[in-house]
């Protein structure tokens, strides 16, 4: 099980005017620990107002750079994310957990791949890191990003970006897609289903694409894999990761009994009970557990356990894939029990 860690801020750089990078100080003892792949993220824990907040924000510095540094967008009506771009400096302290996240790359020196990214917004954090470690360490891969953003002031990362297409210019291809602002060279508009044909179909039409990486809104997500997919791509070759969330939620029937819970965490096993309304992870916090979480919106993988005797109805699943499922995996923060008795296991995942 993972636990949170002090670390101290080495450098906060203002990214756009309303985005920033945090840069982390990783003593020697640790730097095992911190050790990541491409694409991952980290849960930040701090107190604001006497509250504890816990966020998930991706790694966006390469694995072989040997840094930890992570980019945060600020949200309107949001806590951490404002106190990140207003308030948090040079040598602040917050608590940080182990990385983690299946939206990963692993380089292989050998491999021969033409990569393509659909990004938008903040989403650039994760696919930074990946299409960087492409670069640097497939030297036969290629890399096609379709970013979008409102303007080029808020892109993230842009003169990182055009750094990487000056150096790589045979093998980086970078589309930028903006919604208020007409440039040229740029598409304008949004990360869309005609935007993700016209590249497919048009511009790239003599490229047969063998991996993608979708980051930011469900809704780009879902229409760019609904256009891949009738573009013939396959569902394996699809890796997503969620930054927000649609609200609505599919109906699930919850039952107003009550479970007798068994939850295992850290090796220790507690047992109480709980009513089938609530979710098991609400539940669990109530009792003090110290249990992994993070967004607790079904959007980060941080929550996830293993039904090991009982089962449960999730309200929503974006991650989970159908052998995980299989596997007895569950977000917590999603799952209402739906037997008399439920043991989950924190640890076996």
């Amino acid at each position: 099980m993972s636990h949170f860690h002090s670390l101290a801020v080495k450098k906060v750089v203002k990214e756009t005017p309303n985005a920033v990078s945090i840069e982390f100080i990783i003593p020697e003892n640790l730097k095992e620990t911190f050790t990541f792949l491409a694409g991952q993220y980290i849960t930040i824990k701090h107190t604001l107002n006497g509250a504890e907040i816990r966020r998930a924000y991706s790694i966006c510095s390469a694995p072989k750079k040997e840094l930890l540094k992570v980019g945060v967008k600020k949200v309107e009506g949001g806590s951490f994310s404002v106190f990140a771009n207003t308030e948090l400096k040079e040598g602040d302290v917050l608590e940080v957990m182990p990385p983690q996240g299946k939206f990963v790359l692993n380089p292989d020196s050998n491999h021969k791949k033409k990569y393509v990214s659909f990004a938008a917004g903040s989403g650039i954090t994760p696919v930074i890191s990946i299409l960087t470690t492409v670069l640097e360490e497939e030297p036969q891969s290629t890399f096609l990003l379709v970013y979008g953003n409102k303007s080029v002031s808020e892109t993230m990362f842009y003169n990182e970006l055009k750094d990487l297409e000056e150096k790589y210019p045979d093998r980086f291809s970078l589309e930028y897609v903006f919604s208020q602002t007409d440039k040229d060279g740029a598409i304008f508009g949004r990360v869309s289903k005609a935007n993700a044909n016209y590249f497919l179909k048009n511009k790239y039409k003599e490229e047969n694409f063998d991996t993608f990486y979708l980051c930011g809104p469900e809704t780009m997500i879902n229409e760019v894999t609904d256009t891949l997919k009738e573009n013939g791509v396959q569902e394996n070759q699809i890796n997503f990761e969620l930054f927000t969330t649609s609200e609505s939620e599919t109906p699930v029937d919850v039952a107003s009994g009550m479970t007798k819970i068994t939850v295992i965490v850290d090796d220790e096993s507690i047992s109480f009970d709980m009513s089938q309304k609530k979710l098991v992870l609400d539940a669990v916090l109530e009792q003090k557990i110290d249990a992994p979480y993070s967004c607790q919106g079904g959007v980060c993988s941080t929550c996830i356990a293993k039904v090991v005797e009982g089962k449960v109805t999730m309200v929503k699943n974006q991650i989970l894939t159908d052998s995980e499922l299989e596997e007895g995996l569950v977000l917590t923060c999603q799952s209402h029990a739906i037997t008399p008795t439920l043991v989950i296991d924190y640890d076996d995942v």
